[in-house]
């Protein structure tokens, strides 16, 4: 039996202006999938029983599925398994990530279920191939949507700034809490939307972007710096212009004003899409457990994020 892990994403400032060219940071979140793989002769299954997904199990042979929400999971993990070739193991997923919510879950469960069936099946794949790998897994299971973030940082851990390409940065941990709103989002149809914004106002959409991708090159040096303040002030202004663009939601902005105000928040803001998924906060001086109060005041499901962590690991034979 083999167990590989791989962490989520918290993407901390950059959204939508990277799909034009700004830079975007991102940083692992210590939230992680899990995939364990073992011998099952003459069967090839995939099981899951995480709290999101209320637990089912799929049989790629017969096509009976056990419940409705096993789509998110299995096909990633089938599409990993026919990369693979791999046959007579039954797999078994975990995640502590919320699917849908701008926190890399799909991500996290390929490069899982990859580095799993490496360790398992002695395929000899680098960390560097797994990321390869599991990057063009994703992208073809989202039909071309899928984000070279993403993967990276479920591989790499750290942090990752991302614009043409990847450039992993070496940057302290830091702790933010995120806010879930419970409210699924849709990354396609919002960078369409996003980007139909765009066509139509060019003059007024490309100046957000870059402003964006301005903020993401000053936010560097703060993070590294611990520079929790400016860092926080930083997030406010992003989170303007993402509203501006018209990704938050009614449910997102009643959190992050939430966390501003009676959280105690240096900054808060959405991270990744939007239009529902997550927003994360920098505590304050009142510390993060005043700032999950008032997040889960507002209806939110409120929890602590370490950024910057380990990217995946075998976690047993």
């Amino acid at each position: 039996m083999t167990t590989a892990s791989a962490p989520g994403k918290i993407i901390l400032f950059g959204e939508h202006a990277v799909v034009s060219g700004t830079a975007a940071l991102g940083g692992a979140a210590d939230l992680r999938a899990r995939a364990t793989v073992e011998d099952l002769p003459g069967r090839l299954l995939i099981e899951t029983d995480d709290l999101s997904l209320q637990g089912f199990s799929f049989d790629p042979g017969s096509g009976q599925i056990s419940s409705a929400s096993a789509a998110y999971a299995t096909r990633y993990v089938s599409a990993a398994v026919r990369e693979l070739e791999a046959r007579d193991v039954r797999i078994r997923i975990e995640s502590d990530i919320p699917p849908a919510a701008g926190m890399g879950s799909s991500a996290s469960i390929v490069v899982a279920t990859v580095a799993a069936l490496n360790g398992h099946l002695g395929l000899g794949l680098s960390e560097r191939e797994i990321a390869q790998l599991s990057y063009r897994i994703e992208r073809g299971v989202q039909k071309g949507r899928g984000s070279p973030m993403d993967t990276a940082l479920a591989t790499y851990g750290g942090y990752q700034r991302i614009a043409d390409g990847n450039q992993p940065l070496d940057l302290p941990p830091l702790e933010v809490v995120v806010g879930y709103t419970r409210v699924p989002h849709d990354t396609f149809s919002l960078v369409e939307r996003v980007q139909l914004l765009k066509e139509r106002y060019p003059d007024l959409v490309e100046p957000i972007f870059q402003a964006i991708g301005a903020i993401t090159e000053r936010a560097l040096p703060l993070v590294r710096e611990m520079n929790l303040d400016e860092l926080g002030g930083l997030m406010d202004i992003n989170h303007g212009l993402l509203e501006a663009l018209g990704v938050s939601s009614r449910e997102l902005s009643e959190l992050v004003y939430a966390a501003r105000g009676a959280g105690g928040a240096l900054g808060a803001k959405l991270t990744g899409a939007g239009g529902g998924g997550c927003m994360i906060a920098l505590p304050g001086i009142e510390g993060k457990d005043a700032l999950m109060v008032a997040l889960r005041q507002a209806r939110g499901v409120a929890f602590p994020v370490m950024m910057g962590g380990e990217g995946v690991r075998l976690e047993g034979d």
